[in-house]
């Protein structure tokens, strides 16, 4: 077996995973940052959101992917 065989993802795959992961986080950071009360702002509701659905969609294309 050689190295690229026991690994599901190339290393492009596993990069723009880590890129996904990183962008949801700072969607969910984005909606803690909405000061309206229970979060009810244009960050809670309407940016926050936005910026969650583009890193399940980064992480989407990074599995169907071909390495």
């Amino acid at each position: 077996m050689t190295n690229k065989e026991k690994f599901p993802f190339g290393k492009t795959n596993y990069s723009l995973m880590l890129a996904g992961i990183a962008i949801i986080l700072i969607g969910f950071f984005v909606m803690s940052l909405d000061k309206e009360e229970f979060g009810f702002g244009f960050l809670g509701l309407t940016l926050g959101p936005i910026i969650v659905l583009a890193g399940f969609g980064l992480e989407f294309f990074a599995i169907l992917k071909k390495s």
